[in-house]
């Protein structure tokens, strides 16, 4: 059992607060294992009488009538009413499992966020959800619990929640890592041939069907397109145009720009990718498009495209982005324009990274094996003219330093085991 203190403390520190605790992120992510197996042994080991939690898994067969939320309200509350001097724990998983149904009196329309706001003010349940789609997206959330929501993003393993599991050479365990990624099933299986089915069949069987049984996707064709083009692009920029013209010349087809907008804020809000926006560092404001996408995990990027494409530059810019996304901070790629010698150049920051009302500088560097590489690298940093920290991450340096330009260079493992302060 890989322990995930980062999320499990998370949920502690929002015990009994008045609010559902939602846990939320990409299915097969460890949302279940996290709540129904480390949050539960925290209460049991805290004095908490396992009579005292219930636990629903609604994507199990023996619990589908708890999937009308009539039902499961009308059950919960026949426990705590009726033991109003006992503490109870609801512990529900997969929750977008649940279904609209019409309340017999009034003819209304009842859902499982209705539910849920009408238990949560009994003073002796603390309600706890998980959710793995776009029905569970936190611009929802907060509109459905009407603001009395707890969020907590889970995303797969971590490099160092994976390394305290693995252990052994860190350089080693790093190259593992950037092609199976961090997805938590990975440690069951034993060889490379059984982690690469294994990415392959999530991808296959829960990915692609929740996308289509969910979000209702009616071209599965152009959705597997769109994500084999999003892998094949990972740190490059791109717009639904592009990606359109891209698919249609492939294909033969004719899809609109509106449908691979739509196509992907799905795959955005089934956790399969991350949109990073493009913000002008001088000018102060952001463009619309084009963005950058990042995969949630590395080694369903890999699986998706069959370990053809191995950029070791690119992959571990999506590494990075994830820790940083992970880490609760804003991630956005930075512009910056170069009017130096007469010319009129727009350079690129790999991540400008905000946390309330500081900020970082990042750019990814696998080597900078040339002064052309470095020059390139460290120009972009110093266009800014202000005085924010600027950072190199790289995986061709021992430790950590910083340079006569004040910039710090930084091990790409150091980073991403938590040694290094960012802010």
């Amino acid at each position: 059992m890989i322990k995930r203190d980062y999320y499990l403390n998370q949920i502690i520190d929002r015990m009994w607060n008045g609010n559902i605790k939602v846990i939320t992120g990409i299915r097969r992510g460890g949302k279940s294992t996290l709540l129904f197996k480390l949050f539960k042994d925290y209460l049991i080991s805290s004095g908490v009488p396992n009579d005292n939690i219930i636990g629903i898994a609604l994507d199990l067969r023996k619990n589908y009538k708890f999937r009308n939320p009539i039902f499961l309200c009308d059950y919960i509350q026949g426990i705590v009413e009726n033991n109003k001097d006992k503490k109870y724990y609801l512990l529900i998983d997969e929750v977008q499992f649940t279904i609209t149904v019409k309340d017999k009196e009034s003819g209304v329309d009842v859902t499982i966020y209705d539910m849920l706001n009408e238990l949560k003010s009994y003073d002796n349940l603390d309600c706890y959800v998980t959710g793995s789609n776009s029905k569970m997206l936190s611009s929802d959330i907060a509109t459905e619990f009407r603001g009395r929501s707890s969020q907590i993003r889970v995303f797969p393993l971590s490099f160092e929640e994976f390394y305290s599991w693995r252990g052994g050479v860190v350089s080693e365990a790093l190259n593992e890592y950037m092609i199976y990624g961090g997805m938590p099933g990975l440690i069951e299986e034993n060889t490379d041939l059984k982690k690469r089915s294994y990415l392959k069949n999530l991808y296959d069987e829960i990915y692609i069907r929740d996308l289509v049984e969910h979000a209702h996707i009616q071209r599965e064709d152009v959705m597997n397109e769109i994500l084999d083009y999003l892998a094949s692009q990972v740190g490059s920029l791109t717009n639904a145009s592009k990606i359109a013209g891209a698919i249609n010349t492939k294909t033969n087809n004719k899809i609109t720009d509106d449908i691979i907008s739509k196509y992907v804020k799905h795959a955005i809000d089934a956790f399969l990718i991350s949109e990073a926006k493009r913000y002008d560092v001088k000018g102060k404001r952001y463009f619309e498009y084009p963005n950058k996408y990042y995969y949630e995990d590395i080694g369903l990027r890999n699986a998706r495209l069959g370990y053809r494409q191995f950029e070791t530059g690119h992959i571990m810019e999506n590494i990075i982005y994830n820790e940083l996304i992970r880490r609760g901070y804003q991630v956005d790629v930075g512009v910056i324009e170069d009017r130096r010698n007469g010319e009129h150049k727009i350079k690129e920051i790999d991540f400008v990274v905000n946390y309330f009302d500081k900020r970082i500088y990042i750019q990814s560097a696998y080597k900078m094996d040339g002064e052309d590489k470095a020059n390139s690298e460290l120009d972009s940093l110093t266009l800014t003219g202000d005085f924010f920290k600027k950072i190199i991450i790289r995986n061709d340096i021992l430790t950590s330093f910083y340079d006569d330009n004040g910039i710090l260079h930084v091990n790409l493992t150091e980073f991403l085991l938590g040694k290094i302060e960012l802010f």
